[in-house]
């Protein structure tokens, strides 16, 4: 028998419909890596929030937000070592599978949770603060239901979760950061290139994964500045 060629060890062919794509050790490899190292910088600017937090309800929404970032960086990076060390252990790789997927919503809903909890809200945007939330719920009912079976109709759903309240957000009286959201949105949107690219480019995922640090990061820069330092510098000032 010949030897494969080198590509081999850095992609696999694609998967069949509604099949899941079976990385390579080094893909493996490459998904747990570029999450597990944001666990850590999730957790450390999450506190920063709180710390940052100058009243009751700052301080409730730096956790949602904190508890939805640092959950999808534990969660991916968990499922993919499983999948990876303990792929015979089926029942809980599909389980985490699902969490890793579920996860997604809520991590959309706390990424949003700091502009409509903390900035004065327009006329769109009146119902969107809980109406998030059921969507996030909406699409954990949708992966216990139809987990792997319908894989572009739950594309189109995290991404009408992740433009709808953009347009509320766009439409607040102050619209500081709204330079950032798009700018992070934008990555995301690219990220999704890679997302449904794998067994078309090696290391698909691994690139998803970090268009997603790259997006998270631009959208937590924006929280950190327009929503808390802003305000505990004018407090500072005030003092």
């Amino acid at each position: 028998m010949g030897r494969k060629p080198a590509r081999s060890k850095f992609m696999n062919n694609r998967p069949p419909a509604n099949s899941r794509y079976q990385p390579t050790t080094y893909e493996h490899a490459a998904n747990c890596y570029t999450h597990a190292f944001l666990i850590f910088p999730a957790i450390v600017g999450s506190t920063l929030l709180h710390r940052l937090s100058d009243d009751r309800w700052k301080k409730i929404t730096a956790w949602m937000y904190g508890v939805g970032l640092c959950a999808l960086f534990i969660i991916s990076t968990v499922f993919h070592i499983i999948a990876w060390k303990k792929s015979h252990l089926r029942t809980m790789e599909q389980c985490l599978h699902m969490c890793d997927r579920i996860v997604i919503y809520f991590f959309i809903a706390s990424s949003y949770a700091p502009w409509l909890n903390l900035r004065e809200l327009g006329p769109l945007a009146s119902h969107m603060r809980w109406f998030i939330w059921i969507m996030a719920a909406a699409g954990t009912i949708y992966v216990f239901l139809y987990h792997e079976q319908y894989k572009i109709i739950e594309l189109l759903f995290y991404l009408t979760m992740g433009f709808s309240p953009a347009v509320v957000v766009a439409s607040m009286p102050n619209t500081d950061g709204i330079q950032e959201l798009m700018w992070g949105g934008m990555l995301y949107c690219l990220g999704v290139v890679f997302f449904k690219s794998d067994g078309i480019i090696p290391f698909a995922h691994a690139i998803w994964h970090i268009f997603v640090a790259l997006a998270a990061a631009v959208h937590y820069y924006a929280i950190w500045k327009y929503l808390y330092r802003s305000s505990a510098t004018s407090t500072w000032k005030d003092f």
